[in-house]
């Protein structure tokens, strides 16, 4: 159990941020004088290193390529109580910090997200707006209703969550296994409605609508089948176990009728595919134990970790909440 002042770690991903990064760590370090400012910087061209080390942040350099890269490595390099992530780019205000914080302490959360307003009518782009949309739909119909934001990159940690999540996504898909993550293991999550800015004059988003949406696709479908594997094994097999009868049905017909079987390649066809269905039901049953297994391992390794105090919560002095933010459902 953690004792004494408690150690907060501002951790900014960063590619490319020279335009915004060190009013970003000017900002952090004036809300959160006693916390650390830590920015990784993912093969930066344009000097965002140096002007992050000229604010006063501890600079990290992370060569491979890709947000998911970055967290993983922020999240082991290091330690602290309360880990509060945010992006480089200004889009996010650093006074929002304390009300991310003061959730996470008061609600005993172990992820506090801060869900950008408006974020669904102007993402910058109307294929983002669309796409952000489509997946967190598609998120709660596949992981459950625990977000209403899964693509948000502000968000606060205590440090059960930050050293128990495994962090395998390489690139902006990462905000998605956060919550999952969560999802899965059930862990007090809350959500704060903040600000979201624009980028500004001489910053470019990084984000791809098409490529970035193929890769966040994708992990949805990995994700799926690592934590609902009954689920998605299920509706391949029902799938292939539809095709199937399709084949079948006609044959079937045809025998009643005449009592021969004149298309035996469509039968023999048929019945492989319902073979192949049920095997790959069955590998789904067998998935689905051992995901649960995996699932109390998890939750065995985060309850091992110890949590912050309720003598620290009360010891961390913070201003009174602005106005403007509320919290909405927790998960």
């Amino acid at each position: 159990m953690t004792t004494g002042p408690l150690d907060i770690a501002i951790l900014l991903p960063c590619y490319n941020e020279a335009a915004t990064i060190a009013d970003v760590v000017h900002r952090f370090r004036e809300a959160l004088p006693s916390a650390r400012v830590f920015v990784y910087d993912n093969n930066s061209t344009d000097g965002t290193a140096l002007k992050a080390m000229l604010a006063g942040a501890h600079v990290v350099r992370e060569r491979r390529q890709g947000k998911g890269h970055v967290v993983r490595r922020m999240f082991a390099d290091i330690d602290a109580d309360i880990y509060v992530m945010a992006d480089g780019d200004g889009t996010y205000s650093p006074a929002d910090a304390e009300e991310l914080i003061r959730t996470l302490l008061t609600e005993g959360a172990d992820m506090v997200v801060g869900t950008r307003r408006g974020v669904l009518a102007d993402a910058g782009r109307q294929g983002h707006a669309a796409g952000n949309r489509l997946f967190n739909l598609l998120y709660r119909a596949i992981f459950g209703r625990g977000f209403t934001d899964i693509f948000s990159g502000y968000r606060a940690f205590s440090r059960r969550f930050v050293k128990s999540f495994p962090a395998v996504s390489a690139g902006f898909e990462i905000e998605t296994e956060m919550s999952v993550h969560a999802s899965r293991l059930k862990l007090p999550v809350s959500e704060i409605e903040l600000h979201y800015g624009r980028r500004p004059e001489g910053s470019q988003s990084k984000l791809s609508t098409f490529t970035d949406g193929r890769k966040i696709l994708w992990m949805f479908a990995m994700l799926m089948k690592e934590t609902r594997p009954f689920a998605f094994f299920g509706i391949i097999s029902g799938t292939i176990m539809a095709a199937s009868v399709a084949f079948m049905l006609p044959v079937l017909a045809e025998y009643f009728q005449t009592g021969y079987v004149s298309r035996v390649p469509t039968w023999i066809l048929s019945m492989a595919l319902m073979m192949v269905s049920l095997l790959i039901f069955t590998a789904g049953l067998i998935l689905d134990s051992v995901s649960r297994g995996r699932n109390e391992q998890l939750r065995l390794h985060y309850m091992s970790l110890p949590r912050i105090s309720d003598r620290d919560t009360a010891d961390l002095l913070l201003r009174p909440a602005d106005e403007g933010s509320r919290t909405v459902d927790a998960a």
